[in-house]
C-alpha cells in the first residue's frame, strides 16, 4: 500500500511562531502578528498539510494609542491558541504591556475584547493550561531581556480557571542558565501527558536553536529536561518552536517554525511519538524531515493561504494587514472591482516604513510573480501610490504626479540605514496614468522590477535584495499617499492583485 506524501514546509511564508490545536475534526493555527492589524491570524486545516486563512481574532491592537503609527517588531508575540470550556482561548504577550488574553464561543469569533491579566515589561510566549481533574489553571510565559533585563527562564503561575486573574506572584520554574548549554529559553507550551507536566519549549536562537522538552511531575517543578528536535545534517535551521497536537487515530504530530531571513518563519510538519523512555521523538530520530507521509487523516484538496485578490466592491481579502491601527477611509467601498485607497497626506513621504497606512500580505517563500495594475487618480502634485517590497530596506514602483502636473512612474528604494528614499531609476512619463507593475521574486528574495506604461513590459533599476525586520519577514504592501495640505487629496486604484509561481 502506498501512502500520499507531504513536502516541507507545510505553510511557506511568515506564519511566525505557530500554535496549533484540534478540535473534533478540525486543526486551527494561529500565529505572530507583530505591529500588523488585523492580527491573531486563524487558519483551519483537516489534515495539517492544506491549510486557509478563516480570519483574525483581534481586530485593533490595544492600548489603541500605542499603535497609530508603525512598529513592526512590537505587539503580538507569539500566541497559544486552547480549546476549553466550549471556548476558544488565545493568550499572548506584548513584550511592551504584557500578557493579554481573548476568547470566542467560535473560531470566527466574536472574540472578546483584549484583557490584560499581567502588566508588565518584557513578559512574552504565555501559554495556559487547565487541570479539570484537579480543577486548577495554570500559565506559564518567558522573558524578553531586551525589555526586562533577564532572558533563559520560565515562570509559572497559577491562574483563576477563568482566564481572567492570576493568584499568585509568580515562580521560576526552570532557570536555563543552570542547564549547562542552554540559553535563550522561550516560546513554552504547557501540557498534561502520562501523568507528567510537559512544557515544549524551544532554545538557542531562532536560527540556529533545538526544541526542548521539560517534564515534572508537579507544575512548579522541578523539571527534567531532554533536546527533541535540531538542525543535524539537515538543511532545517533552528527547527523549533511550535505546537504537539494529536490526530483522532492518535498519531501525534508537531508543527514548528525555520527562519529563512527575508522570507520569515516558515511552518514545517514534523511526525512525533513517545518513545520507550516516555520522552517525545520528533522528525526522524530527532532531526526534521524534507518529505513523509501524510498523517492518518481523510484526504483534503489542495489548499493554501490566499495571496490573489480582485477587490471586489473595494474589500479587500483577509491576507492583508494593515501596518497600524487603520482609520476609517484609508480604503473605500465602491461598486465595482479593485481597490480604492485614499492617498493619505503624510510629512513622512520619503519613508514608507514610517506610514501607518501600508497594505501588506506576507512574501512568499518560493520563485513568485507579483503583479498588480495601478490608476493615480490624485491631482495633487507629489500624491504617489505603488507596490512596494518593504523590510527595514525597501523598494518600491509606481505613479507619482510631479511637480508640472505631469504623471511619471517612479521607482526609489532606502536602505536600513538611510532615513529617507533615494530614486532607483530615472522618472518616465505614463500618459495615461496608469501601469502595470511586476515584481520577479527569486532565489534569496532578489527582486526584479519591472514596468508596462501601455508600450510593453520594461526593466527598472538594480536587483534589490529583500530584507526582513528583526523579527518580522518582508512584506509585499500597496500604498497611496500625499504630502501635507489641506482638503482631500485624491486616491489610486489596484486591480488584478496576481502572485504567480516562476518555477
Amino acid at each position: 500500500m502506498t501512502h500520499e506524501t507531504y513536502t516541507n514546509p507545510v505553510l511557506n511564508a511568515d506564519w511566525s511562531d505557530p500554535d496549533v490545536i484540534r478540535v473534533g475534526d478540525d486543526f486551527y493555527l494561529t500565529a505572530s502578528s507583530f505591529g500588523r492589524v488585523p492580527g491573531l491570524p486563524l487558519l483551519h486545516s483537516r489534515d495539517l498539510v492544506n491549510w486557509t486563512l478563516v480570519g483574525h481574532a483581534l481586530q485593533r491592537l490595544e492600548p489603541a494609542e500605542e499603535f497609530t503609527t508603525p512598529r513592526h517588531d512590537s505587539g503580538v508575540w507569539a500566541p497559544a491558541l486552547r480549546y476549553h470550556d466550549e471556548r476558544f482561548w488565545i493568550f499572548w504577550g506584548d513584550p511592551d504591556q504584557g500578557i493579554f488574553q481573548v476568547n470566542a464561543p467560535e473560531i470566527r469569533g466574536p472574540w472578546t475584547h483584549p484583557h490584560l491579566l499581567k502588566e508588565g515589561k518584557g513578559l512574552i510566549d504565555p501559554c495556559p493550561l487547565w487541570d479539570d481533574d484537579h480543577d486548577e489553571a495554570y500559565l506559564v510565559h518567558a522573558w524578553a531581556k531586551s525589555r526586562a533585563g533577564i532572558k533563559n527562564r520560565l515562570t509559572g503561575h497559577r491562574m483563576h480557571p477563568d482566564g481572567t486573574t492570576l493568584l499568585d506572584d509568580g515562580k521560576v520554574i526552570v532557570d536555563a542558565d543552570r542547564i549547562p548549554g542552554w540559553f535563550t529559553l522561550e516560546g513554552p507550551k504547557l501540557h498534561l501527558h502520562d501523568g507528567w507536566f510537559w512544557i515544549l519549549a524551544p532554545a538557542g536562537g531562532v536560527e540556529t536553536g533545538w526544541q526542548g522538552a521539560f517534564r515534572s511531575r508537579g507544575f512548579f517543578g522541578p523539571y527534567e529536561e531532554k533536546v527533541v528536535l535540531e538542525q543535524g545534517d539537515t538543511d532545517v535551521n533552528g527547527p523549533h518552536q511550535g505546537a504537539w497536537v494529536s490526530t483522532p487515530s492518535g498519531e501525534d504530530w508537531f508543527l514548528h517554525f525555520q527562519q529563512r531571513g527575508a522570507y520569515g518563519r516558515l511552518v514545517h510538519l514534523q511526525p512525533m511519538r513517545w518513545g520507550d523512555d516516555g520522552w517525545p521523538v520528533i522528525g526522524d530520530a530527532g532531526v526534521p524531515v524534507a518529505v513523509h507521509r501524510k498523517p492518518d487523516l481523510p484526504p483534503q484538496p489542495t489548499a493554501a493561504p490566499a495571496t490573489d485578490d480582485d477587490f471586489p466592491g473595494g474589500r479587500y481579502g483577509r491576507q492583508w494587514q494593515w501596518t497600524a491601527n487603520p482609520q476609517d477611509g484609508w480604503a473605500t467601498h465602491h461598486s465595482g472591482d479593485g481597490l480604492r485607497l485614499t492617498c493619505v497626506r503624510t510629512a513622512d513621504t520619503d519613508d514608507l516604513r514610517r506610514l501607518p497606512n501600508l497594505l501588506t500580505q506576507r512574501l512568499p517563500a518560493e520563485p513568485v510573480a507579483v503583479e498588480v495594475e495601478l490608476r493615480l487618480h490624485s491631482q495633487e502634485l507629489g500624491a504617489r501610490a505603488g507596490l512596494a517590497v518593504l523590510g527595514d530596506a525597501y523598494s518600491w514602483i509606481g505613479l507619482q504626479r510631479g511637480a508640472d502636473g505631469t504623471v511619471m512612474f517612479v521607482h526609489r528604494f532606502a536602505e536600513p540605514v538611510a532615513d529617507r528614499e533615494r530614486d532607483a531609476s530615472e522618472p518616465c512619463p505614463a500618459p495615461s496614468g496608469r501601469v502595470r507593475l511586476r515584481v520577479e521574486i527569486g532565489r534569496d528574495a532578489r527582486c526584479r522590477f519591472f514596468y508596462d506604461v501601455g508600450d510593453g513590459p520594461r526593466p527598472s533599476g538594480q536587483v534589490f535584495a529583500a530584507t526582513p525586520w528583526r523579527w518580522v519577514g518582508a512584506l509585499l504592501g500597496l500604498f497611496a499617499l500625499a504630502p501635507v495640505g489641506t482638503g482631500h487629496a485624491g486616491a489610486a486604484g489596484f486591480d488584478r492583485f496576481r502572485i504567480s509561481s516562476l518555477h
